[in-house]
């Protein structure tokens, strides 16, 4: 055996190995999340005592399960999987048969399920309980399994707003094909690929230039979705750096702030937050006992951009809603731009804000030239 092949042996058993293993996480997560949405569902139709409950049984369910990434937002959208996803009952049945964990299934709810399903486990019609699907024919079928095993648990929370059974099926189809990542898969969403498609007069040609141009997944897409790291019980900051660079510039800015001594009180690094269905990262979170507000903290190894104080903005906001206490005052956000061993500081404030910040905020936040002569020496040094 000659280096190289010895070389590509190692490499090709690894990276079998490593895609087998993250297929594997991801169908236990898409498992996982379609059963609870059938167990809710169950019990919300069900239930000995469903009634005690009525509309707190899903606050109630976070607060005694106290189970990472479950809260009420993500059962919601669990119940959705469950409801949008009939036909893949049959597969799920098999596959916790094969791992001999057929005691999670509820039989007798599990046969009605099954009671317009085809020879191939495939629902021939929406799901009854499911108002989006009622009576409308699915001229279009995935194989359930390519559903669990082709697209992760991320793909289908995009697929998730879509009403339309056959534009669903659509987006399936076309992200199995190119093996999109779920930014990919989004863009074209958002890029209404599927009209675009219906008002072609060439919609092979159509898909031919999509999935030439299109983002594939890579392994580590899947395993830094929140999703994935909730569900094998690990932190946000230990997958969503993008660089070694980032995450020792984040690390050394929280302690420089702290030791400035100008009121700030740490209270989180990469701060998920949920802005409608989507999750969002802040790199730090400080609250100013002197100024009495939150203060957000975005750095970005780029050239700035308008969407990086959009985003930042965009936080603010969130913050002002959702966090910002009575007694508050309203939050302000801090964003650090570096290219090129160049450093660019900008405060954002929400427009309403302005002149508040203006007049108070600045005396007591760290100046910008203190800020870029930080990134500076920390760029030096790394």
């Amino acid at each position: 055996m000659k280096f190289e092949i010895l070389v590509n042996k190692i490499q090709e058993t690894h990276r079998t190995l490593q895609e087998n293993a993250v297929s594997s996480i991801n169908r236990h997560l898409t498992i996982r999340n379609w059963l609870i949405g059938f167990y809710i569902f169950e019990f919300e139709q069900k239930g000995e005592d469903r009634a005690k409950y009525g509309e707190k049984l899903l606050p109630e369910l976070v607060k005694v399960t106290s189970i990472k990434g479950l809260s009420e937002t993500n059962l919601k959208v669990c119940r959705q999987f469950y409801l949008l996803y009939p036909q893949i009952s049959q597969v799920i049945v098999d596959q916790l048969t094969s791992m001999g964990l057929e005691f999670f299934l509820i039989r007798q709810t599990l046969s009605d399920e099954f009671q317009n399903v085809d020879n191939h486990g495939i629902g021939l019609f929406g799901n009854p309980a499911c108002p989006s699907s009622l009576g409308q024919e699915y001229s279009i079928i995935v194989p359930p399994d390519k559903i669990i095993t082709r697209l992760s648990y991320s793909h289908l929370v995009q697929l998730f707003p879509i009403d339309d059974p056959i534009q669903r099926a659509f987006y399936e189809i076309e992200c199995i094909k190119g093996n999109w990542s779920v930014r990919e898969l989004k863009r074209q969403i958002n890029t209404l690929y599927y009209e675009r498609s219906g008002m072609s007069r060439r919609p092979d040609q159509l898909s031919r230039l999509v999935q030439e141009k299109g983002e594939e997944t890579v392994v580590t897409d899947i395993i830094k979705s929140p999703f994935t790291f909730e569900f094998l019980g690990l932190k946000a900051k230990d997958v969503v750096y993008e660089s070694d660079l980032e995450q020792a510039l984040v690390n050394h800015l929280e302690n420089f702030l702290l030791e400035m001594g100008h009121g700030f009180c740490f209270e989180a690094k990469q701060k998920r937050i949920l802005i409608g269905d989507e999750y969002y990262f802040i790199d730090l979170v400080f609250y100013h006992r002197i100024l009495k507000c939150h203060i957000l903290v975005e750095l970005k190894i780029d050239e700035v951009k308008h969407e990086h104080i959009g985003q930042l903005k965009t936080y603010i906001n969130y913050y002002k809603k959702e966090i910002m206490l009575e007694t508050d005052n309203p939050p302000i956000g801090i964003l650090l731009v570096t290219k090129n061993k160049k450093a660019l500081v900008e405060y954002a404030v929400a427009e309403t804000d302005l002149q508040l910040f203006v007049s108070k905020y600045v005396v007591e936040l760290p100046s910008k030239e203190q800020l870029e002569e930080f990134i500076r020496k920390e760029l030096n040094n790394f």
